[in-house]
């Protein structure tokens, strides 16, 4: 994870002219003073595009690109559509399609009339994440100069918005390293590592979870060699009682003995997504020092088939103390959030509990790559998470939840069989969770199966994990629990 590298410095049209790399600026229906001043070096060349029908065409954030232009030493400009009023997530949009048109040159950004900057600046960042592991990885964009009236302030109301971009980073990261790197062993690591930041940190083996009697999370990776594991991250910003997030984090999931298809299952390395979440979160608190009292709470196993492995018809006993039959190995997840959802509880009497989870593929068939699936028990809650995502541009979709779903997961031998079979098998999973929260407890789950790491690129990432949510969530912090 390396962020690309920012700097701020005065609106100078020398500057603009001399940059070798890329250089971008802003119109609408006409140039703003800075483009102005390169236009008339480039013979009115941002004037004629302006006025082509392809301007017309694009949506706000968008832009032209004129490579090699006359004039000017730059490779290339990128001529963004953006108005003076254009909103945060406009402008997000914006910075990001700058940064996919960088090189390893860099740029410098004519930014002295944008009116949402930190917004500019986070899009720009976000978007220019790499991740590879090869012998000779590409070459990451070069640095950028933001031009504005003020460096000082900009410097300074941006500083958010990058900390922010590095979380998504860093969680992008946990999601999109393969199993043989990110084990449970070093994925525990790297949550010890964020002490540095000021976290508290406890990892808790497998004697301390037997102990415990969180069997239905030891079942699901009593087939592994990797030892399962649960990690609590601690963040006291703030008095009263916390704010919980759970995150699933099964570092990989062939199914277990209900095993998986192989087509595909490669991308199963995803499916500690809601844990690199709920990791991210909290290093974006700890690093931008939050007012506010907040738990991170992730259960770390491995799902494979082996002759320890757990079976379909066996019956496990969870820390709440319920049975549950498991008629499908590869519904493990749930078995994962039901005991550290618990726990949680048990432990933090917490004021309210969020888990994310890519827990179903049924919540893919439902919702597709574009919204999450949220579930709650809480109507002020969930509206209040729900608006932190529209905010932030990521997708979210409530579903339903009701009683009448229970009778799908009804077992003949235990308290409760772990999946529902084919129909509503999202709200199934999500009713099951129910279960293991407490009376009275405002609880959300997001199921972030299809959001996670969808199938292509996406506005403000590359091909790869997302690290959809960190700001929602971080956002959701700072309007409800922060003081």
């Amino acid at each position: 994870m390396a962020l690309i590298e920012v700097s701020f410095a005065p609106a100078d049209p020398a500057a603009l002219l001399a940059h070798a790399g890329r250089v971008a600026v802003f119109a609408e229906a006409t140039l703003d003073p800075q483009a102005r001043a390169l236009d008339r070096k480039m013979k009115g060349a941002l004037g004629r595009a302006i006025a082509s029908k392809a301007w017309g065409r694009l949506k706000p954030g968008e832009a032209l690109d004129l490579a090699f232009p006359a004039g000017i030493a730059a490779r290339g400009v990128s001529l963004v559509k953006l108005a003076r009023t254009a909103s945060e997530a406009e402008t997000r949009r914006a910075g990001a399609t700058i940064a996919k048109g960088l090189g390893e040159e860099g740029g410098i950004i004519a930014a002295r009339a944008v009116r949402h900057l930190p917004a500019l600046v986070e899009g720009l960042a976000l978007r220019a994440y790499t991740h590879e592991i090869r012998a000779e990885p590409a070459k990451a964009p070069g640095a950028v100069t933001i031009a504005v009236a003020d460096p000082d302030a900009a410097r300074a109301g941006c500083a958010t918005a990058l900390a922010r971009a590095e979380a998504v980073h860093f969680t992008r990261d946990l999601t999109n390293d393969p199993a043989n790197v990110l084990t449970t062993t070093e994925f525990a690591r790297r949550i010890e590592d964020l002490r540095n930041l000021g976290l508290e940190v406890e990892i808790l083996d497998e004697p301390a979870l037997q102990t415990l009697g969180m069997r239905a999370l030891l079942g699901v990776g009593q087939g592994s060699d990797s030892p399962s594991k649960l990690a609590v991250m601690t963040w006291k910003g703030a008095e009263g009682a916390p704010l919980a997030l759970v995150g699933k984090g099964v570092v990989f999931d062939t199914g277990g003995i209900s095993i998986k298809p192989a087509a595909g299952m490669e991308e199963m390395v995803m499916d500690m997504g809601g844990a690199g979440v709920v990791v991210g979160v909290m290093r974006l608190l700890a690093a931008r020092k939050a007012r506010a009292h907040v738990v991170g709470l992730v259960g770390l196993v491995e799902n494979m088939p082996d002759g320890r492995a757990q079976r379909p018809g066996d019956v496990v006993r969870s820390m709440k103390g319920d049975t549950i039959e498991v008629i499908n190995t590869d519904a493990e997840g749930r078995l994962v959030l039901a005991d550290v959802l618990w726990y949680a509880q048990e432990r933090f009497k917490p004021a309210a509990v969020i888990d994310l989870a890519t827990l179903t593929g049924a919540i893919v068939v439902a919702l597709g790559h574009e919204n999450a699936g949220v579930f709650s028990n809480d109507d002020a809650l969930c509206d209040a998470f729900l608006k932190a995502c529209a905010a932030e541009d990521e997708g979210a979709w409530r579903m339903p939840l009701g009683p009448a779903y229970d009778a799908l997961i009804k077992s003949r031998v235990a308290d409760m069989k772990n999946t529902g079979g084919r129909w509503g098998g999202a709200i199934t999973a999500a009713q099951f969770l129910q279960r293991f929260i407490k009376d009275g407890t405002p609880w959300v789950h997001v199921d972030i199966a299809g959001v996670a790491m969808p199938t292509g690129e996406t506005p403000l990432g590359p091909k790869g994990a997302t690290g959809w949510g960190v700001r929602a969530l971080d956002t959701l912090i700072r309007t409800r629990f922060e003081g």
